[in-house]
């Protein structure tokens, strides 16, 4: 058989990358819907909450020279007896989590055996399987503390959330990310003192910018990682995209796009493409250090496709029919374009995860690290 040189080597992982694709349409439609399935929270059940579209349900992703089978929940629980999954980081993993939990209930509904007294931190049992999944809070995935009152967070960059590295020796799997978290005001500490803050100019302190502030926590989380005696299969997700327009304030903006994007509609907001670039660079840099300790790392590239579905979000179906006080639609109402509808695009995230790690093609899942993600010469919205 010829050996494929470096160049042909370089284009079969391009073409074979998961992350790289279109949106087909999908007149199947969902695995599952709101009466199907009881574990979608109330703020992304948006069938429930009287979203009148349904367009963005018949959508599927379309890897460009891939297949993409759908999420097979039989064929996941079964590879899966016995194992442990844990899911790292802030709500954007309750809602993936929820979407997974939806897939595997058509065969079997979970037990919750854990929740902590703010529900955010849950773990559910599958007993015919005896597997665990569990959804850890660490927004940040390094220390921190909210202020009363709802001020500035304290945030300690160089002390990892003990929430996920006291029982990290546990699982067989994990999945991990930072989130959103990083763009609140918070004052910033390393070695116990304050270093600077970020976003509260009331305070004469340093501006620290939240990629900065993304990188030193999350090298400190995947060399922790990388370096560990426990040798789970680690999967770092990318960033998760979010889609406001037209407006500074939270009830002004609003998502009511009803159509995938097209390439080269969006370019995406610059800050998220930042911190998207940060993790693939520092993915890329604890991937070489847990190769040499015998650490499986992979990344599930989710980025750039959820980019281009805006209409995904719930916006104001994020709240139980909130035009029936008075039907009008104009009025002002919080729109939520950071979080999924369930059903919905978030349900492709398990289809990359399944055909990772189950079909056995995850070096086909790794992005082409050059590339940036952004297709920067594309207009903004």
């Amino acid at each position: 058989m010829k050996e494929l040189g470096v160049k042909e080597q370089n284009l079969k992982k391009v073409v074979c990358d998961l992350s790289v694709g279109k949106w087909i349409p999908n007149p199947a439609g969902p695995a599952y819907t709101d009466r199907t399935c009881n574990f979608i929270a109330g703020y992304t059940n948006c069938l429930k909450n009287g979203r009148p579209d349904r367009g963005y349900l018949h959508w599927k992703w379309k890897p460009s020279g891939c297949d993409l089978p759908p999420f097979d929940p039989l064929k996941f629980l079964n590879a899966m007896r016995g194992k442990s999954w844990a899911f790292i980081g802030d709500s954007i993993f309750h809602n993936h989590v929820h979407s997974l939990l939806c897939l595997l209930s058509e065969v079997e509904e979970p037990h919750d055996i854990y929740h902590d007294s703010t529900f955010n931190t849950r773990t559910w049992y599958f007993p015919s399987y005896n597997i665990k999944i569990y959804n850890i809070w660490a927004p940040f995935l390094v220390q921190y503390e909210n202020s009363h009152g709802g001020g500035n967070i304290h945030l300690h960059l160089d002390i990892l959330d003990s929430k996920w590295t006291s029982v990290y020796n546990k699982y067989d799997y994990v999945v991990i990310t930072g989130s959103q978290w990083f763009y609140k005001s918070s004052i910033i500490y390393e070695n116990d003192q304050v270093i600077g803050c970020h976003y509260c100019h009331d305070l004469r302190l340093k501006e620290v910018g939240s990629p900065d502030a993304y990188r030193k926590a999350l090298q400190l989380a995947l060399n922790f990682i990388a370096k560990s005696e426990h040798k789970p299969v680690v999967i770092v997700r990318t960033w998760s995209p979010s889609h406001y327009e037209n407006g500074e304030w939270p009830n002004e903006r609003i998502c009511n796009r009803t159509q995938p994007f097209k390439e080269g509609e969006i370019n995406g907001d610059p800050y998220d493409l930042q911190m998207r670039n940060v993790e693939i660079e520092e993915f890329e840099k604890a991937e070489a250090i847990g190769a040499s300790n015998g650490v499986r790392m992979e990344l599930l590239d989710t980025y750039h496709l959820s980019l281009l579905r805006p209409d995904g979000h719930p916006g104001p179906y994020g709240k139980y029919h909130p035009f029936d006080d008075d039907g009008d639609k104009k009025r002002k109402v919080e729109n939520d374009c950071l979080h999924w509808c369930l059903p919905g695009p978030i349900d492709t995230w398990n289809d990359l995860l399944m055909k990772m790690v189950i079909n056995g093609d995850a070096h086909d899942s790794l992005s082409d690290l050059s590339w940036n993600g952004g297709h920067t010469h594309h207009s903004h919205v």
